[in-house]
């Protein structure tokens, strides 16, 4: 005999079953929807999990975050309060998907670079190209060593490496995608304003309200006059950590303040500009030494010669600055790899500092 029980129970849990796939099915946005105000489009789903880093040979490593890509608007609306100039026309830019480091880079990860011990110019085999990345970087440029502290008695270790030139960190960028395999960069612009949002269109991360900000960077207000530790403050949406000032962070691009104009009404996807000229060059995310407004995410400056006014070289250090306390950076690792052409591009020789 059957068991009507058994048949009536597998009835009611098909339907459930039915019911609950309908109702998953349904909460997906309705096609020709709005995205919500405040958030940019986000592209497809990309299997991206966060990693730790690990540099062999080192008792070293350092947290990388899923940035999983999308359509968003680079730069301020011109309603924005505080905007300069610089931050607009806004332009609609495709990011491609990345892993941006958790936090800034700090002094103990760049003093394996800076240091000859570790940084494997004492190994021959080292030195002979025989490294992880090998088969996507050929020699790597080790810096010169530093005539003076360049923390300045500010703090080292758990501090972010700062006073260093954007080919210094393009370099330190190739010293880990030759020790670890794995291609690093700076990002550029557009990378880095889009993971700074956290997909929100506001002012910060966080809101459009400057009260709040103590709760997410170390500014003028709060800083005391120095810069500090990372990971201090909140992290913005992204899990990112002292987006907002603390240190501004080196980016890839050449600035110019007429950037966006020549970007707007085209179909951008990744887009750069390639530093041409020693300077400027973009630096982004606002410092402990400025004002609230210069840390909001769409804020733009250039670098400047007057960063090395005390070196007295000729020509001047590749490596370091002597009066840019204010400034480090982060890295990132694109999910898309470039040719190992492309790489050399984004590693090449700076012009000449005279």
């Amino acid at each position: 005999m059957f068991d009507l029980r058994a048949i009536i129970l597998a009835g009611v849990i098909s339907l459930l079953a039915t019911g609950v796939t309908a109702q998953n099915k349904g909460k997906g946005k309705a096609k020709g929807k709005a995205d919500a105000p405040g958030q940019v489009k986000k592209s497809a789903p990309v299997a991206m999990k966060a990693y730790t880093e690990v540099l062999p040979g080192l008792s070293l490593q350092f947290d990388m975050m899923p940035i999983a890509g999308g359509v968003f608007q680079l730069g301020s609306p011109a309603t924005e309060a505080k905007r300069r100039d610089d931050e607009g026309p806004q332009v609609k830019i495709t990011v491609e998907p990345f892993y941006m480091a958790k936090y800034e880079t700090i002094w103990e990860l760049y003093d394996a670079f800076v240091n000859k011990d570790s940084n494997g110019s004492n190994d021959p085999n080292f030195m002979n190209g025989e490294f992880p990345g090998n088969k996507i970087v050929d020699a790597v440029a080790l810096p010169s060593q530093p005539y003076v502290d360049m923390s300045f008695g500010m703090g080292r270790q758990g501090y972010p490496a700062i006073n260093i030139t954007q080919y210094a960190a393009l370099q330190f960028c190739r010293w880990l995608t030759a020790k670890t395999g794995r291609f690093y960069r700076l990002p550029t612009e557009a990378e880095w304003e889009f993971a700074c949002r956290g997909g929100a269109t506001t002012a910060y991360s966080f809101g459009d309200d400057p009260a709040q900000l103590p709760d997410h960077g170390w500014f003028y207000d709060n800083s005391n006059g120095t810069y500090k530790k990372v990971g201090q403050k909140k992290p913005n949406p992204f899990g990112l950590f002292d987006m907002h000032g603390n240190v501004a962070e080196w980016v890839m691009d050449q600035y110019s303040t007429d950037r966006y104009q020549t970007l707007a009404g085209q179909k951008t996807v990744n887009s750069y500009a390639p530093t041409k000229e020693l300077y400027p060059i973009a630096v982004r995310g606002g410092t402990w030494d400025d004002d609230a407004d210069r840390l909001r995410t769409a804020a733009r400056r250039g670098s400047r010669p007057d960063w090395k006014q005390r070196d007295p070289q000729i020509p001047k250090s590749e490596w370091w600055f002597t009066d840019a306390s204010f400034v480090g950076f982060r890295v990132i690792s694109p999910i898309k790899q470039p040719t190992k052409a492309e790489m050399e591009e984004y590693f090449k020789l700076p012009p000449d500092d005279l």
